[in-house]
């Protein structure tokens, strides 16, 4: 049995790929072999030493301490792509509000007063100051192609938009799916320059906090239009406010309010609505479930924001033995030694790194004793060590 914590409400879909007769899953748990959590802030609460995983069940991660977890030798995994859906269209709304100065429109309304004929006056007289602008032709820049940036350079491209795309970490994976007709940008810089319309869709790191600044606002077409549903400090608020003061910016649509912005009618703020729908929210669920079951039963690790990619189909009768550790040289070396030591032979073998973490999986022909385990897990470097017995 393994037992699974909840930090927040999971999706009833997710609970169910983790079957009862395996998994016990509850919010109260006594030693979790795994945490599962949407926004819950686990830097403020003390992670319990059992914990083989984490699962986020959305993108962002930063309510995870995942450096400490490296550090312990724990996968901490994610959910990209699940809600890009549900991204892509808020993206799609807020172009299409401020192209058309929809919300100013909407608050005009709403102030209307008088019987009908004076309200019918006042809107003839009134709407020419709504006057707004269609999306085909117009240039859209989006920073960062992955599921969600794909998806939005798209839809974009349908829409007849001339989109360029900049994202020099781009997959494989995505490069597939992204349209043919969505031009390559050499730069953050020179995308900018073309763009009358910028969707960011990046992580928060140091080399992208402030990436969209009051440089490069000054590098944008007249009139420009920011979409932030990334993480607010990826966008320079000071600036885009300025910007937007000045007239040289006609909106900023984003998911992250603030004082700063808030009663600017040229801000459109949604109160972090990313991800937020019915379908995003089973999607993340799910994919994380089942991310967490395949590293508990077979040691295999998809989708982690800290861990590398590593996938080995498990045969019938092997005992697998699962090895984090950090990523220097002869480690591979010191653990087949002392399998070989034991006589354990080794019928399969994965080692894949990552930054500092190397992680390996190794497959044996019999048991493994519990000493074996503790000889591989005392050598030095070796963060962690878990044994799966043959099924």
């Amino acid at each position: 049995m393994f037992k699974i914590q909840t930090l927040n409400n999971i999706s009833v879909f997710g609970l169910e790929r983790l079957p009862r007769e395996r998994y016990e899953v509850a919010t109260e748990i006594q030693n979790p072999d795994a945490v599962l959590v949407r926004s819950a802030d686990m830097h403020k609460i003390e992670i319990n030493p059992s914990i083989k995983a984490i699962g986020r069940a959305g993108a962002g991660t930063n309510n995870i301490p995942v450096a400490k977890m490296s550090q312990r030798g724990v996968p901490v995994f994610n959910a990209p792509g699940a809600n890009a859906n549900a991204v892509k269209e808020l993206v799609l709304s807020g172009m299409l509000l401020a192209a058309r100065n929809i919300p100013q429109a909407l608050d005009f309304v709403k102030k209307l007063d008088g019987d009908d004929h004076a309200m019918h006056k006042a809107v003839e007289d009134g709407k020419k100051k709504f006057v707004g602008f269609e999306l085909p032709r117009r240039s859209l820049g989006v920073i960062g192609l992955g599921a969600i940036g794909v998806k939005v350079a798209n839809a974009a491209v349908e829409l007849g938009m001339d989109v360029h795309g900049f994202d020099p970490a781009m997959t494989v994976n995505n490069a597939w799916q992204l349209d043919s007709r969505v031009k390559q940008a050499l730069s953050v810089d020179d995308l900018v320059s073309k763009s009358q319309f910028i969707s960011v869709h990046v992580p928060l790191l140091d080399a992208t906090r402030g990436l969209i600044n009051a440089d490069r606002l000054k590098l944008m077409k007249k009139q420009g239009v920011i979409l932030n549903f990334a993480r607010a400090e990826i966008v320079d608020e000071a600036a885009v406010v300025e910007a937007l003061n000045a007239g040289t910016l006609h909106a900023y649509a984003c998911d992250f309010p603030s004082n700063a912005l808030k009663g600017n009618p040229r801000v459109i703020a949604t109160p972090h609505l990313g991800a937020s729908t019915g379908e995003a929210e089973d999607n993340c669920a799910v994919m994380v479930a089942d991310q967490i079951r395949d590293f508990l039963e077979v040691g295999n690790v998809r989708n982690s924001v800290n861990f590398p990619e590593a996938v080995l189909a498990l045969a019938p009768g092997a005992t697998r033995l699962c090895i984090v550790n950090a990523n220097v040289p002869n480690m591979v070396g010191q653990i087949t030694t002392a399998l070989a030591k034991n006589n354990l032979n080794i019928s399969d073998l994965l080692n894949k790194s990552r930054g500092d973490i190397a992680y390996t999986l190794v497959d044996v022909d019999a048991a493994i004793p519990e000493s074996v385990a503790q000889e591989i897990a005392a050598i030095q470097g070796v963060l962690a060590v878990r044994v799966i017995p043959a099924k």
